[in-house]
């Protein structure tokens, strides 16, 4: 039965279920008589949208609260065993993989290291597999069977579409990846039943998923999230683009003949101010990294020699190399805002935390002076607040917006059409 604006009844039943279950996990627990103004559902639809979650094992009551001179209002939440996802971060050092409740609590986690650098550690079939085994040892740890996941979310570098049966394509030219069907690849592995769907896409996206639902972001409309680790991206959440878009920002030309970048292109902005450049930058200026190590390590070594904190003479040479990445991190953020006017910058991944501290301040500097003042006047250039499980927190969100999107029910069969979760508007707008 289709009601007049062309929804049916069914549509109308999960668009209410989707609401109560938004307004309990963000803001629960709550009364029923708090749900329906929150909700702008009659108490009547209310009622039946509870009946049904509680019926479902989605909900339970959690205590009461008084009322005025009225007996007390029974509580209701979330129940955070009702529902498990999978969120997996294919990083520039390692795999990691983390088993979450619905609650977003983590109940088990792994991480397989990178044995190579470069495209060479990204082979195929390495990925595939430690996303295999991974997604194995977390289940097997938590004691939970794959037929209880509501989805494995996965954030990967590169441009990720979806190509008819093949699902989730990436390409990632700067990992060596074109046209690679990795759903496929990894569906056809076998390891999770049919109805468990993966939800694949990029990892600046992701972690801007994460940003604006639990992090910094809460609160604001129009965002940029960063994503700062061996090359750099950025997740763009404005009105205009409502479920947040991840933008090659790294590929961004900012010097004309420059420095060749690892897509093969010159001048791009990651040729300058990634981790890897920036490591590679130093020792072309004369500066002696540690070698056989991971770049994590190696740009700790770097700021130790830059900012001693022992009382010795900085490296000039360091000091030099990482004021140059501040101002060209800076002038790639002004572009930023002068395309897209956010409320906010955050800066997130491993290398923008590890370097926070002592590089957010100058980046902040160059970017207000490189951009137009009207813009500029109106942006706050912050940290992330989630850490470096960011990245995997935010692949989990895509399966949890899935389950809400459906009104609390699994996903159809992989490949079917998706309702909007209206995640940014309905939730990250309202969560000040």
């Amino acid at each position: 039965m289709a009601a007049r604006n062309g929804r049916t009844v069914r549509d109308l039943r999960r668009e209410n279920r989707t609401a109560v279950l938004q307004r309990l996990y963000f803001d629960g627990p709550m009364s029923r008589h708090s749900l329906a103004p929150a909700t702008a559902l009659s108490s009547g639809s209310i009622s039946n949208v509870v009946a049904e979650l509680l019926a479902d094992g989605l909900v339970e009551e959690a205590g009461s609260v008084g009322s005025d001179g009225g007996r007390p209002r029974t509580l209701l939440r979330v129940v955070p065993g009702s529902g498990h996802m999978i969120g997996v971060d294919v990083g520039e050092t390692r795999v990691r993989v983390e088993l979450f409740d619905l609650s977003l609590a983590e109940l088990a986690r792994t991480e397989r290291p990178l044995a190579h650098k470069g495209r060479q550690a990204y082979d195929v079939g390495v990925i595939v597999g430690h996303i295999r085994d991974g997604v194995a040892e977390v289940l097997r740890t938590a004691g939970i069977t794959a037929d209880e996941l509501l989805g494995v979310g996965i954030g990967m570098p590169g441009i990720v579409e979806r190509s008819g049966e093949d699902g989730a394509v990436v390409h990632g030219q700067t990992i060596g990846w074109d046209a690679v069907p990795l759903e496929r690849m990894l569906r056809l592995s076998g390891q999770l039943p049919e109805h468990v769907p993966y939800f694949i896409d990029n990892g600046a996206k992701t972690l801007g998923q994460a940003e604006m639902w639990f992090g910094a972001g809460r609160g604001a409309r129009n965002a940029v999230v960063v994503l700062f680790g061996s090359g750099v991206g950025a997740c763009v959440v404005t009105d205009e683009v409502e479920h947040g878009r991840a933008v090659e920002w790294g590929h961004l030309t900012v010097r004309v003949q420059g420095r060749r970048c690892r897509c093969g292109a010159l001048g791009c902005l990651e040729a300058y101010a990634g981790a890897e450049a920036l490591l590679a930058r130093w020792q072309e200026a004369g500066g002696q990294p540690p070698y056989d190590t991971d770049e994590e390590t190696a740009l700790t070594a770097m700021l130790v020699a830059a900012y001693p904190e022992d009382g010795r003479a900085p490296d000039p040479v360091a000091a030099a190399v990482l004021a140059e990445t501040a101002e060209y991190l800076g002038a790639g953020l002004s572009d930023l805002i002068n395309l897209f006017q956010p409320e906010r910058i955050l800066v997130g991944g491993w290398a923008g935390l590890q370097l926070g501290s002592r590089f957010l301040e100058s980046v902040r500097t160059h970017a207000l002076a490189y951009a137009l003042r009207y813009p500029a006047g109106r942006v706050g250039i912050e940290l992330g607040r989630l850490g470096p499980d960011a990245v995997t927190v935010g692949a989990a969100i895509l399966p949890l917006a899935d389950f809400f999107a459906h009104g609390g029910r699994r996903s159809p069969a992989p490949g079917a059409p998706v309702p909007s979760p209206a995640w940014r508007t309905s939730l990250g707008g309202r969560l000040a």
